[in-house]
């Protein structure tokens, strides 16, 4: 049976939101989950060898980055039968996907390993069949770089000075060796190229932001989830820039611990509760206004949307298939000290997909 989220939930009581601050094992021997909750960095330890059903696992480092005109995706993912290196690039305002390079491997799962952390220094080089990916993650910046014949990309972020994210660990009722592990970073100022064989395309760190999507994950066979994110400059009262985003998933398994919810800004996070969408956008809703509201309050955007990036990969047993909805976000949230930030016509997405995998 195909699972579908209901909407709009009727909250009787504000969520928990359990924060680890200390290193903390993921995984017991037996493969176990054995911490579920938030943190603002990522301080589970993952060991891969202890995930219980290896055909199961599934491990991908995926960077988002747009000026708001294009948007580029390039990612690297092992999900244990398989996985690829790929790179994207779309043209948001004519809807036009001007460039797709994959290269797809089988088995291997122990062969393509990424690191067991996402935000700290590290370095990644993975060459499928020619096809390049990797990535250098210091303190104060990283760089990403793909190659598959005549397409090449180059970007480097800045890391901000004590750069927060959110790390979530979710379970899944009924499964205690499954569980969704991921971290959010966004509000890295970004700038590059992304060249083809026809034409060059130059980012600014003036218009331009990546968030980088770090997933290690034993999950279920079926799953949907809801995924927003955004980062921008802001001025506030004084004429001051500051560095805002924000980051929302929800949907994925078992959130009695912690939500997938956080505001950043300045490099800080500010967490927040559970957030819903007003109006279900399945089937014919998703060009149409999405209105966002938190159990408490602190997060009230609505976007408007311009453009759906819809993708739909079905083949044989497995399915993924994503609305990615691209649009302008106004509204109001709150930090934790209760300033009230008000947000308009900030470029920002969100998604609702729908997996067997």
């Amino acid at each position: 049976m195909e699972r579908t989220y209901q909407p709009w939930q009727a909250w009787d009581a504000p969520s928990k939101q359990t924060e680890y601050t200390e290193p903390t094992t993921l995984l017991g021997e037996d493969g176990t989950l054995l911490a579920a909750g938030w943190a603002r960095h990522n301080v589970f330890d993952y060991d891969r060898t202890r995930v219980k059903h290896e055909n199961r696992r599934k491990e991908w480092d995926f960077y988002q980055l747009s000026n708001g005109r294009y948007m580029v995706q390039i990612s690297f993912a092992n999900i244990s039968l398989g996985g690829y290196a790929s790179a994207v690039l779309v043209d948001l305002k004519s809807g036009k996907t001007l460039s797709t390079e994959m290269e797809i491997f089988l088995g291997g799962k122990d062969k393509y390993v990424l690191p067991p952390k996402g935000d700290v220094p590290n370095t990644v080089k993975m060459d499928v069949r020619g096809a390049k990916f990797e990535v250098e993650t210091g303190e104060t910046k990283r760089t990403l770089y793909f190659r598959r014949g005549a397409v090449e990309a180059r970007f480097e972020m800045d890391i901000l000075p004590g750069h927060e994210n959110i790390t979530t660990v979710l379970p899944f009722k009924g499964f205690p060796d499954r569980y969704f592990m991921t971290t959010k970073q966004n509000c890295m100022p970004c700038e590059g190229y992304f060249r083809t064989a026809n034409a060059e395309y130059k980012f600014s760190k003036d218009d331009t932001f990546a968030v980088l999507d770090w997933g290690r994950v034993c999950t279920p066979y079926s799953l949907v989830w809801y995924w927003g994110n955004g980062s921008a400059y802001v001025t506030d009262a004084d004429g001051k820039k500051h560095i805002f985003g924000f980051e929302i998933t929800w949907g994925i398994g078992d959130e009695s611990n912690a939500t997938e919810t956080c505001i950043f800004y300045d490099g800080k996070a500010h967490k927040f509760g559970a957030v819903d969408v007003e109006t279900f956008p399945k089937p014919d809703g998703y060009m149409k206004d999405w209105h966002f509201v938190s159990e408490d309050g602190r997060f009230d955007l609505t976007m408007r949307p311009f453009y759906d990036h819809h993708s739909d990969l079905n083949v044989l047993v497995m399915r993924m298939h994503s609305h990615q909805v691209h649009g302008m976000w106004s509204g109001k949230v709150t930090l934790d000290d209760g300033t009230v930030l008000e947000i308009n016509d900030m470029y920002a997405f969100c998604e609702y997909v729908e997996n067997r995998w």
